[in-house]
């Protein structure tokens, strides 16, 4: 059987300690909320604390919710982003604007109640997409499991992420079931709030053992 490899976001970032779990778990890209306003949100002068820290093989993501370009290529022109993900309302204008000057890769989430919001948010110009679970009150992080259905029934032509509601229980069969480029988990990885470094190591080795990666 051909070996699948799937890509592995830790996100949510939030503490040195979070950084030291990711450097000993492996992970290909580790995850930071850079707008204000949500649970695991970070100032910039921890972030550029922090990624001091990451080991330079993990790619590093900022995450925005509508936000302000300028702030976002403030992050850029230092060097520190490898990935911008946009996990609000951004349109392809506002893609456009932004590759004019980030050279890196560009995700767009998508919190999907159907296949037609996976189809709409693709035809964007964004390297890959993130399909998250959908939410009235938030958008993401909230453990609340995706539907596979809505991801099974769309017509995807370019590489997405699966988030929502992904842990060790269940992360194995998700993949299977929707075939992803790769996995974004969080609060999957926490206990109380705090990033969990034995269910981080759960995941990595389930996918391992499944042959997943």
């Amino acid at each position: 059987m051909k070996k699948i490899y799937t890509a592995v976001k830790f996100c949510g970032m939030r503490r040195r300690l979070d950084i030291e779990y990711a450097n000993e778990c492996r992970p290909d890209y580790a995850g930071f909320i850079l707008s204000d306003g949500f649970r695991r949100s970070i100032v910039m002068g921890t972030f550029y604390e922090l990624v001091t820290y990451l080991d330079k093989d993990i790619k590093r993501v900022g995450v925005f919710v509508n936000e302000p370009i300028e702030n976002i290529l403030n992050c850029h022109y230092n060097q520190e982003l490898d990935v911008i993900q946009l996990h609000g309302n951004e349109n392809e204008d506002y893609i456009k604007t932004l590759r004019k000057d980030f050279s890196g890769e560009i995700w767009k989430a998508v919190r999907a109640q159907s296949p037609g919001d996976i189809g709409r948010e693709q035809k964007k110009s964004c390297d890959k997409l993130l399909i998250d679970s959908y939410s009235e009150d938030c958008v993401g992080g909230t453990g609340k499991r995706i539907n596979t259905e809505n991801v099974k029934n769309a017509n995807i032509g370019k590489p997405f992420f699966i988030a929502g509601g992904l842990d060790g229980e269940n992360i194995a069969e998700i993949i299977r079931e929707t075939a992803p480029y790769g996995v974004d988990v969080s609060s999957g990885i926490e206990t109380e709030g705090c990033k969990d470094i034995d269910k981080m190591k759960k995941i990595m080795s389930i996918l391992r053992k499944e042959n997943l990666r």
